[in-house]
């Protein structure tokens, strides 16, 4: 089974968990920049829960399935639409075979993701099917999907009760979305970094009243924060250390920079703070122009929050397999 891409989007590419534990080697993490809305997508699709989806950025792909295929769409709202038929989020679809699926631009956020039942089966490097655009690993060396490519399927058995027909079909349920996807936008939990007390007394205090503004510059590697212009009480020669996705750096420019899924295992810029992992989603869902603004947080509550979340995930992923199993 193949999915062919028709109009590939603004920047659409394969993502699954990413590929950890390669730091020494070099590689960074990449993966999905939302994973709980590429967990949900997965699960109700019914698959095991580590199968690539797609990522759509601001504007989704139109993409061809050539036969019968099982869909779900969650993370930013997003419009979708099969022939005549407006496609929902948050729940599963079934697409007869010849299906053009088109999805269009996004209400808010900036990431959606696309998940089909067998997930898409290009071929993993380091274990995962993720494209990192920033390294250039992964499918067709970690390019953004382009029109012309054909995706192929992963085999599996048909969803229990899947129907037979030739129209396009949902569940009679979805998901709330409102647990899974910021519309406030919230400040998010910032811890200090191991350089911010180098900040000087205005700086430190604008980082966390201050309100940033997300630059057009950002990406799958970065948000560049526009806005407040921070300073060190003096300057610093820094050797390289560890980053990883949630580093907020502070180069020359004095505009922070938000390190996201594929940040470099390295960096000498000043690290000035440290996002909470439970709060990187909302970063990753923010648009050119959105507020990002942070609220100091210690090491205890993020973890609390994080395990809180992880606990909240895991029994809404057993219960939409229940569900599914039981259609």
């Amino acid at each position: 089974m193949n999915v062919t891409v028709i109009k590939p989007g603004l920047l659409s590419s394969l993502q699954d968990a990413g590929r950890p534990g390669h730091a020494a080697l070099g590689v960074g993490r990449t993966g999905a920049m939302d994973p709980s809305a590429w967990q949900l997508a997965n699960a109700l699709v019914g698959n095991a829960g580590g199968e690539a989806a797609i990522e759509c950025t601001l504007t989704g792909p139109s993409l061809r399935f050539e036969q019968a295929a099982v869909i779900a769409l969650t993370g930013a709202p997003i419009t979708a639409r099969v022939g005549e038929h407006s496609m929902p989020m948050w729940t599963t679809c079934h697409l007869p075979a010849g299906s053009v699926l088109h999805l269009g631009g996004m209400a808010s956020g900036c990431r959606s993701y696309l998940a089909v039942r067998g997930g898409f089966h290009v071929e993993a490097l380091l274990g995962s099917r993720s494209s990192d655009l920033h390294a250039r690993i992964g499918y067709a060396h970690g390019r953004a999907l382009c029109s012309g490519d054909v995706l192929p399927i992963g085999a599996t058995a048909p969803l229990p009760g899947s129907p037979a027909g030739n129209d396009v079909q949902p569940l009679g349920w979805s998901l709330d979305p409102q647990p899974w996807f910021d519309f406030a936008q919230r400040p998010l939990a910032l811890l200090r970094g191991s350089h911010w007390a180098q900040l000087d007394t205005a700086s430190q205090q604008l980082l966390f009243r201050g309100k940033f503004s997300l630059s057009k510059d950002s990406n799958r590697t970065a948000s560049r924060l526009d806005g407040h212009t921070l300073k060190l009480r003096a300057p610093l020669e820094l050797i390289s250390e560890a980053a990883l996705p949630g580093t907020v750096q502070l180069p020359p420019s004095g505009q922070p920079i938000a390190l996201l899924a594929e940040a470099p295992v390295t960096g000498g810029y000043p690290r000035i703070g440290q996002i909470a992992a439970v709060d990187l989603p909302g970063l990753a869902q923010r648009r050119p122009g959105n507020t990002v603004c942070f609220r100091e947080t210690t090491l205890d509550e993020a973890l609390m929050r994080l395990a809180a979340r992880r606990q909240r995930l895991t029994r809404l992923l057993g219960t939409i397999a229940q569900r599914l199993e039981h259609r």
